[in-house]
């Protein structure tokens, strides 16, 4: 059992999604209650990761209030920001600058920053930070029209050219960025879009509430996916998807993994366990699928080598799995409260790797608990040097009675 967590960051609203960016050392965290009139609020907070003390530790640098509307999901491209606020998109863009450069507006709207340590944010202390965060609001565009509208998915394109969403009236939006201006939009599913990923050529992969997961080549249907094709135990109406990622593969420049989560279409008494399959990001041929647990899976990371899949559960749980093998490396069980809604992994980046600090990995979680955690992955050590040398020693001395046996006059 892995230990528990470090709580980083408590927000004063249930968080839906986490992103963190890879020059800046900043995780951007962001929710609400939307606009019930329950005394929740709305917003998107900016922390500050640093190491303190040996210890990974995260600054609330600058609230950015959304008024009535909750972000539900969110992308990251540079300093921009797509934030999926009920039916639209909102384009925000972030601006870091040295404390005191430019003026003071920032620190004169939002007053000290406060360190979020491990406790709650009541033991956080008030400190002066180096750095000042203004967000500044570019666009906002209608980006879906059911009559129970919401923006369920929204990735940028590597290049950051193309921004992409998807929600819940199954029509896949394509947007010329940071104009707006809309490229191309065609239904994708019968039903909700439940997730989004942009891979080689600009191909978009979506998985729809209608149990189907496709590939997409502009407004042309590439293939659709068939995860328990070599699985006829299986069959197809008895299983939806629910997350898919592109990622890297360790080793191999320029090639890419698809990575998909398949959860049960219905809820049993005694539930099924939910599955991970990994297909080669060029046929999209099923290359392996293992299950991943009983406990119904509700977000997916990858690491920026591919080395790593990091999922939460519907139930609170966090795992991390390793991407070859989709065995299971780290798992804290009910590590939140209720549903964890996103998980993102600390960039392999010059600044990410100075937050590591030796670790192989770290993971943030957020969930509807209002809480922001920490997972660790320490580095997985070589067997030592000792047991190596007995290894090898007891090698030679098997070979040697081996010998003689087949050969008595061997010695």
């Amino acid at each position: 059992m892995a230990p528990r967590p470090t709580e980083l960051y408590r927000a004063p609203f249930p968080l839906y999604t986490v992103r963190l960016h890879p020059r800046r050392g900043l995780a951007i965290t962001a929710g609400g209650g939307g606009a019930a009139k329950t005394g929740i609020g709305n917003g998107v907070h900016f922390l500050q990761l640093e190491r303190i003390g040996g210890r990974l530790s995260a600054s609330l640098l600058h609230c950015h209030d959304t008024e009535t509307r909750a972000t539900m999901s969110m992308a990251l491209s540079e300093d921009f920001i797509a934030a999926g606020q009920d039916h639209s998109c909102h384009i925000l863009r972030l601006c870091v600058r040295a404390d005191g450069a430019g003026g003071g507006d920032a620190a004169a709207e939002k007053g000290p920053r406060r360190r979020k340590g491990a406790g709650p944010a009541e033991r956080g202390e008030t400190r002066s930070s180096g750095e000042e965060v203004t967000v500044e609001s570019l666009h906002r565009v209608r980006t879906d029209f059911s009559p129970d509208a919401l923006q369920k998915a929204v990735r940028f394109s590597a290049d950051g050219a193309l921004l992409v969403t998807g929600g819940a009236d199954g029509f896949l939006r394509l947007w010329e960025f940071p104009s707006m201006k809309k490229a191309l939009e065609f239904k994708a599913h019968d039903g909700e879009i439940e997730d989004i990923t942009l891979g080689p050529d600009n191909k978009v992969v979506t998985a729809g509430r209608d149990l189907q997961c496709r590939v997409w080549q502009r407004d042309q249907l590439v293939t659709g996916l068939q995860w328990n094709e070599n699985l006829p135990g299986i069959p197809s109406t008895a299983y939806r998807y629910q997350a898919c990622r592109f990622g890297a593969v360790e080793d191999d420049r320029g090639a890419l993994r698809l990575y998909t989560v398949q959860v049960p279409h219905k809820r049993e008494r005694r539930p099924p366990p939910c599955y991970l399959t990994k297909w080669d990001g060029g046929t999209f041929l099923p290359l392996l699928t293992r299950p991943c647990g009983s406990e119904v899976i509700s977000c997916l990371s990858v690491s920026d080598s591919g080395t790593f899949l990091g999922l939460g559960t519907v139930t609170g749980s966090v795992a991390v799995h390793i991407a070859f093998s989709l065995q299971r490396l780290y798992y804290v069980k009910e590590a939140h409260g209720i549903v964890v809604t996103d998980v993102a992994f600390v960039p392999e980046s010059e600044h990410g790797r100075e937050l590591l600090a030796g670790n192989e990995a770290a993971l943030l979680s957020v969930a509807v608990d209002s809480r922001c955690k920490l997972h660790l992955l320490p580095a997985r050590r070589s067997l030592p040097v000792w047991l190596l040398l007995l290894l090898c020693a007891a090698l030679i001395v098997g070979s040697i009675v081996l010998l003689q046996i087949a050969f008595p006059g061997f010695l």
